[in-house]
């Protein structure tokens, strides 16, 4: 949505541009306004303006000034003067000053919207520019390592991906083909002396060590890294094709000892490694991390320096666990973010790997049970409610003793409070913005013959101009500024049918500081002027 600010200390062309000009006809539905160039730096730092319209001769702050200080601050907001001088040397300075274009007072509607369509035709293709595909790229390849540990972490938490499109994104990544090839997890833990380096020289010891591994491994091995929440770099690394285990069995092993020694001789520094069984990617190595993981925390504890290789059965160990229940996106983030379908199909897949697992389970019915019961708990909370308001009676079973007894009973009460929830927090923001809206209309009734722009109605409700403008055509179709004129429009039929006062009076009461701007607005709506409508209608 392009935002546009118009600045002038003479207050009724302000005004007059902001009501009478159809800005919606270029797709402009955001329109500040400003008395002074001190004005309008406020609202500049305060809103994302993208053209600025004004004047060239003010007090304080001169047109020529404000640009000049936009230019500097803000380089993406393009300038247009608006002046009565048509002195050469000011359009001169104005061209040096960065100025799109410069236009002498009184300007027509017609010239105004074209010079500004214009304006924002430059501002589009600059911005594709700043999108076009050789930035993309070049982005793209700076970011590549980040985007290649990212996907790979998500895979080890447990996110699942349709084949397709995580092929399509290994593709993307210039990932080495591990498809349904069989894999193996190595993770690395740094430790002594490199537990005293501050962040920037501990990242250069993962990067050296990431190469290290690179140049060790890569005569037999692809491999696939990150660094992971527990700040254990892994990798993920299959063998090259053409090369099988018979031809060295132990080349793993002996490699990344040769790794360990090389880290202590020219790093200076002590890890530890652990090589996990094999495994198919991507089904297994989820498991496969979280084995290590374990194995990490049961067999290697505070040791340094050690190398371990897990057997075959040490993966099974992981199998006992709930996948579904743990693996991202949480039900926590779920509800956050209130994606209510998304947070059913998650509980879903929870209740389905119960049942096909572990129905028997009175364990991990608990197990469960807390979670989905501490998530509920915690976006209720967090939303300023008590819980037992949003899920009624069903709140009663969680303070029983054992609320379920099985998988059924259980998935039957966290989908029924779930719904309990998704309603009572929907009507919420409904209500919540039906008062909104109340009360918006409310200050523009009462304060009509003062201030009823954007921002002063945004103060009143202590909300975002932005916010409030988006919510208000949301929820009633209707720009905000549109209904404003509505309401002038309505109120003045009225006091000239019906009242005595003169028609500048009626402007002031109106909110408009002259006449003109006035008469001109009227006819705009009416088709006729003020006087025309009172002598037809009165």
């Amino acid at each position: 949505m392009i935002q546009l600010l118009i600045v002038d200390d003479e207050a009724h062309v302000v005004d007059r541009l902001h009501a009478t000009i159809d800005w919606t006809s270029l797709g402009i539905e955001q329109i500040f306004k400003a008395y002074s160039g001190k004005e309008a730096l406020e609202l500049l730092e305060q809103f994302s303006i993208d053209i600025v319209i004004t004047d060239i001769q003010m007090p304080g702050i001169t047109g020529l000034e404000l640009i000049a200080e936009i230019n500097d601050r803000w380089q993406k907001t393009k300038c247009i003067l608006l002046s009565g001088y048509s002195d050469f040397n000011y359009a001169k300075e104005a061209i040096l000053q960065g100025t799109e274009d410069y236009l002498l007072k009184p300007v027509t509607e017609k010239d105004l919207l074209a010079t500004v369509g214009r304006v924002m035709d430059k501002l589009q293709k600059e911005w594709q520019e700043v999108i076009s595909t050789q930035r993309l790229t070049y982005t793209f390849k700076e970011n590549l390592p980040l985007l290649r540990g990212n996907l790979l972490n998500d895979l080890l938490q447990g996110r699942k991906l349709s084949e397709q499109s995580l092929q399509e994104k290994m593709h993307m990544l210039e990932l080495p083909d591990f498809h349904e090839q069989t894999c193996v997890c190595m993770m690395i833990r740094l430790e002594s002396d490199f537990l005293d380096y501050d962040m920037g020289r501990l990242s250069l010891m993962e990067y050296a060590i990431s190469n290290m591994v690179e140049e060790l491994f890569a005569e037999k091995f692809d491999s696939w890294s990150t660094k992971d929440a527990h700040d254990y770099l892994v990798f993920i690394m299959k063998r090259k094709p053409g090369t099988t285990e018979k031809e060295d069995p132990a080349w793993l092993e002996r490699t990344a000892a040769v790794l360990q020694s090389a880290v202590n001789n020219y790093l200076k520094g002590k890890i530890s490694i652990l090589l996990s069984s094999w495994g198919k990617f991507p089904g297994d190595i989820t498991t496969l991390y979280n084995s290590s993981l374990s194995a990490f925390r049961k067999r290697i504890g505070s040791e340094h320096e050690l190398l371990m290789v897990l057997g075959e059965d040490s993966a099974q160990t992981a199998l006992s666990a709930l996948q579904k229940l743990y693996e991202p996106p949480t039900l926590n983030h779920l509800l956050e973010a209130a994606r209510w379908e998304d947070t059913e199909e998650k509980l879903s897949l929870i209740f389905d790997e119960m049942e096909a697992k572990f129905s028997e389970s009175q364990e991990h019915l608990l197990e469960v049970y807390f979670s989905v019961a501490s998530a509920f708990a915690y976006i209720a909370h967090k939303n300023g409610r008590p819980l037992h308001q949003l899920i009624g009676g069903d709140y009663e079973k969680m303070t029983e003793g054992i609320p379920f007894r099985s998988v059924n009973q259980l998935r039957e009460w966290s989908i029924r409070s779930l719904h309990r929830m998704m309603e009572d927090m929907d009507q919420e923001r409904k209500d919540s913005r039906a008062t909104l809206i109340n009360d918006i209309r409310s200050f523009i009734d009462l304060h009509l013959a003062s201030d009823v722009s954007l921002q002063s109605i945004a103060d009143h409700v202590y909300l975002h101009p932005v916010y409030v403008s988006k919510i208000y055509k949301l929820e009633t179709g209707d720009n905000l500024s549109d209904y404003v004129n509505r309401v002038r429009m309505d109120k003045a039929s009225y006091l000239l049918k019906n009242g005595h006062d003169k028609i500048y009076e009626i402007a002031t009461q109106l909110g408009y500081q002259r006449p003109h701007s006035f008469n001109h607005a009227f006819k705009k709506h009416y088709g006729m002027t003020p006087q025309e409508y009172r002598d037809q209608y009165s």
